[in-house]
């Protein structure tokens, strides 16, 4: 039997599947509208984010306080290398290529652990990280040096191994981009790759990072805007069940399936905000990434409660995706302490040696 639900468990519901995010460096307005119609499961922080270590901790011990007893998770994309929201004075962190050339668990370990160390002084409850994907093509734009190595085996060791430091230190790992965005020529930002790939070489090559993570116990997989022609040639992964299901089905992941942001061009070109919440709830995803634009956040809030409303939505399935997303919130979601307390930890001294360290010893492995 299809489960109904009320009108506000669907608002509730359809909220917590939206992790969204905002300008400026300080709670506006214009993000006060946002947290009251869609109130959702958490925000994420960017660059325009951060004006210094210290500001995000405050704005994160703000934000913590607006909804009593269910604090918003806050979350940032901090892999290393480019890819790093928050910069000097904090550490600033290598690439997992530098990482994987040192090709040592132990170290990839206690970086995660550095790494979350910081974040959760600064009140960042989930990092997404880290990058699962294996850097099998040379020419693509947009994974390349954030991928540990192009042997799978290595990205497993290595991608379990900073999931367990950031998670032993207290912050959420989450992996991607399944199913693969390894092998893409084009970067799903700005377009809408396919990778061409036969079941097999995805099982033996793009999918053992995953397995192993997901054995391993990791709560978030973050999916690929990539066409997988294999599994369905006409839609992304992101909004395919045929491309989500082998998460449940044949990796037996039970966690938190996350979109990569559902404004990146690859799915806005293409796609409706009320196909993107259709597709993507019925392909399986339980908590979509929107990040900046207003509009494109309230679109798809209220395309998921129309949409179940009107029962093209199953309520079973928005709910579901509710109560895993709560369930894994709950391990990381905390309120941070204050500066005075935990702002040492950021930038410190010993972060700053293990990041020589791994220099050194990249550099020896060349």
């Amino acid at each position: 039997m299809r489960m109904r639900a009320t009108r506000e468990d669907v608002r509730r519901a359809a909220g917590r599947h939206i992790i969204c995010g905002f300008d400026g460096t300080e709670l506006t307005p214009e993000l006060n509208e946002i947290l009251r119609e869609v109130n959702p499961a958490g925000l994420i922080l960017f660059a325009r984010n951060v004006e210094a270590p210290e500001q995000v901790n405050e704005l994160c011990r703000e934000l913590k306080t607006i909804r009593a007893g269910d604090p918003l998770l806050i979350c940032v994309d901090q892999e290393g290398g480019r890819v790093a929201r928050i910069r000097a004075p904090a550490t600033e962190w290598p690439t997992m290529r530098e990482v994987g050339r040192c090709n040592d668990p132990k170290l990839t370990e206690r970086l995660g652990s550095a790494m979350a160390t910081e974040l959760r002084a600064m009140g960042i409850d989930l990092n997404l990280a880290p990058v699962l994907d294996v850097d099998t093509n040379p020419d693509n734009p947009v994974i390349g040096d954030r991928s540990f190595s192009r042997e799978p085996e290595t990205v497993a060791e290595l991608g379990c191994a900073l999931a367990r430091g950031l998670e032993g230190a207290g912050v959420g790992s989450c992996g991607k981009h399944f199913p693969g965005h390894g092998d893409t020529d084009l970067d799903s930002h700005f377009a809408l790759p396919h990778v061409g790939h036969s079941p097999d070489r995805l099982r033996n090559t793009e999918w053992i990072p995953f397995r192993r993570a997901i054995d391993s116990g990791m709560g978030a997989v973050m999916t690929a805007h990539v066409v997988v022609e294999a599994l369905d040639p006409t839609r992304p992964a992101t909004l395919s069940r045929p491309a989500l299901s082998p998460l449940r089905d044949q990796l037996g992941f039970r966690g938190v399936i996350v979109s990569d942001d559902i404004e990146m061009q690859a799915l806005a070109d293409h796609f409706t905000s009320e196909e993107i919440a259709v597709f993507g709830v019925n392909a399986g995803i339980d908590v979509f990434l929107a990040y900046q634009q207003p509009e494109a956040i309230l679109n798809l809030y209220r395309s998921l409660v129309v949409a179940c409303e009107q029962e093209i939505i199953d309520h079973a399935d928005l709910l579901d995706g509710e109560t895993r997303l709560i369930k894994w919130r709950q391990q990381f979601c905390r309120v941070p302490g204050p500066w005075a307390k935990v702002g040492h930890l950021v930038g410190h001294h010993e972060h700053r040696r293990l990041i020589t360290e791994i220099h050194q010893r990249a550099m020896g492995n060349v």
